[in-house]
Order: structure tokens, then sequence, then C-alpha cells
């Protein structure tokens, strides 16, 4: 390191004094004379608050300003000046220029610079620093790999999922379409199975039940309006035949009126096993009477235009259970197996 330069010392005259006397404020004759040394502005610089210092470059340290002066130091009490005895050498004492309280903030970190790097080449803190980018950057590079890998890990398991949903909307789609599929398929087969079975009834009981006459054509149906009916509608099922047409009785049952009936003319009335009256009008003629037991197809009378009649034709009506309003024959016809 640099060293200080040294202080300047005080004039002296050789050979009036001796090297050890010294003193302060005192004359002695056996002292030859000498001058007085004051200090001064281009010898020492005053201290005074903070000293800004120059900034250290290259890594090394720089000099100090500021000279020790060894040898005799003139201390300054109350107003009084010391002096400096010659004859001594000075010793040279050299200090690192350490900032020491420094108004810019720069300072104090080239300083640190200077200090973590001191001792090492100008390769060697480039190599240094160029290790530490490398480890930032491989450190960096490393974190976004990481969070791409859980990018993708996320994306595959959300396509994974939404792979494993679509297949399973997919299996209950299918599921649900089979289910009713086969829904349909047993209503189907169970509708077939009731015709089926229906068809068989009718069957049986068109075997028990017959039409009334035969070599007909139907003419006024149930319900129909018009002035002809006191109660302004048709109460029956009109079979338009020749008069004589022979009127069977559609199903076994019993006999319980048979004569004239007014607007009627010649009516006969079947009560049937189940309750249900059936009305036979306009006859020509009655072949059987009250309380007769009679077979499905056995004759009971003559197709004719008794009554109120504007041709010939039987006139036929269904009450159940003998009430006062009658159902559609043709309905309850069909119901047993009949096709009019």
């Amino acid at each position: 390191m640099a060293s200080n330069r040294p202080a300047p010392q005080a004039p002296f005259v050789p050979g009036q004094r001796t090297a050890d006397t010294f003193g302060y404020d005192l004359h002695r004759t056996d002292e030859g004379p000498f001058e007085e040394w004051n200090p001064t502005a281009e010898s020492l610089r005053p201290v005074r608050g903070r000293h800004r210092v120059s900034k250290q470059r290259g890594g090394g340290l720089a000099r100090s300003s500021t000279v020790l002066g060894v040898g005799v130091i003139a201390a300054v009490g109350a107003g009084g000046m010391a002096t400096a005895q010659s004859g001594k050498p000075p010793v040279a004492i050299t200090m690192p220029d350490l900032p020491l309280i420094s108004d810019d903030d720069s300072a104090a970190d080239d300083s640190a610079t200077a200090l973590s790097t001191m001792g090492e080449t100008a390769e060697e803190t480039a190599q240094s620093g160029s290790d530490a980018g490398e480890a930032l950057r491989s450190r960096i590079i490393a974190q976004a790999e990481l969070q791409q890998d859980q990018v993708d890990s996320k994306a595959a398991a959300a396509a994974v999922a939404a792979a494993e949903k679509e297949v399973a909307d997919a299996a209950a789609k299918a599921e649900k379409e089979a289910k009713e599929q086969a829904a349909a398929a047993k209503a189907a087969a169970e509708e077939e199975a009731a015709k089926k079975a229906e068809a068989e009834r009718l069957a049986e009981l068109a075997k028990q039940y017959t039409l009334p006459t035969s070599s007909y054509t139907l003419t006024s149906t149930f319900g129909e309006a018009g002035a002809y009916w006191s109660s302004g509608h048709h109460t029956g099922l009109d079979f338009a035949a020749p008069t004589g047409t022979l009127i069977k009785a559609v199903h076994s049952g019993t006999i319980t009126f048979a004569g004239w009936d007014g607007s009627y003319g010649y009516k006969t009335e079947l009560t049937l096993d189940d309750g249900t009256e059936v009305w036979f009008a306009h006859q020509s003629s009655i072949s059987v009477s009250v309380g007769q037991k009679v077979a499905t197809g056995d004759v009971i009378g003559r197709v004719g235009a008794t009554g109120n009649v504007t041709g010939a034709h039987l006139h036929l009506e269904v009450h159940p259970e003998g009430s006062s309003g009658g159902i559609d024959p043709l309905a309850w016809l069909r119901s047993k197996g009949l096709t009019p």
C-alpha cells in the first residue's frame, strides 16, 4: 500500500540545543534560537464535518489524502502552541483510504463492492458474475419448466376428465335409449297381447251374441237430432229392412215386455242375464210372450212399420240395468264382438 507523505518539520538551527531538550513556554539559555512552526491550510487540512472521499477504482485501495504527521504534534490548548523537537526522523504510517461518511450513497456501494472483491482478479470477478447469472438463468428456466409441466398436467387431467365424461354421457344416453326401446317394445308387445286377448274375448262373445236381423241398412244412428222424435233426438239404432224380415234375440235372456207401446208400435223387451234391457220396436208381429226364456238367435218377431215411422225398419234400443236413458246400440253391439 502507498505511504502517507511525511509531515513538514519545524525549522532547526544545528548546534544550539540538544536533541533531548523540549518544553512548553520555556526559555532556556542553553538552547539556541529557533523559529516557531504554525500549521497552515497548506500543511494541514482542517477537519470539519464529513469528508467526501473519492471513489475507489479497479478494486484496489486509494491513497489517503490525509497526511498524519509523525514527530512532533502541535496541540493547541487555550491559546497555547506546541513546538516540535527536531532531530527525530518521522515514521511513515500507511492506511487504506476507507470511506468514513459520505453524502454520496453510491460511495458506500462502491466500497462494499471493492471490499467484497478484494484480492480477486478481473477474470475471477467476471467469472463469478457469469456463474451467478448462469445459476439465476438456470433457476428461472427450471421454474418455467416446472410451471409448464404443471400446466400440461392440468390440461391432460382436464382432457382425460372430459373424455371420461363424454364416454359416461354416451353410455348413459345409450342405456337410456336401450331402456326406452325396451319399454316401447314391451308396451307394443303388451298392446298386441291385449288386442289379441280382446279379439279372443270378442270371438267368444260373438258366439254368445248375434245381430238382431239380416239383409238390412243402417239409417238413423244414436243421438241424431230431428223433429221425428218426441225427445228431440234419436234414442236408438235403425235397421231398415223389408217388412216381415225375421228379428232374433241378440243374447239369451227373458222376455219382460211384448205388446203395443204407442210411438214404438209393437215392441218386445228382452232382459239379459246382466240386467241389460234390449228393446225391439216397430215390429209387424211378435213371436214371444212375457216370461219366456230365449237363447241367442231365437226368433222373437218380424220387421214392420208400426208406430211413429216413415218406413219399415227395426228400431233397437239398449238400456243397461233397466235405466231409462239408453246408450249407443252400435257401440254396445261392437263391444260384444259384433260388426253391424
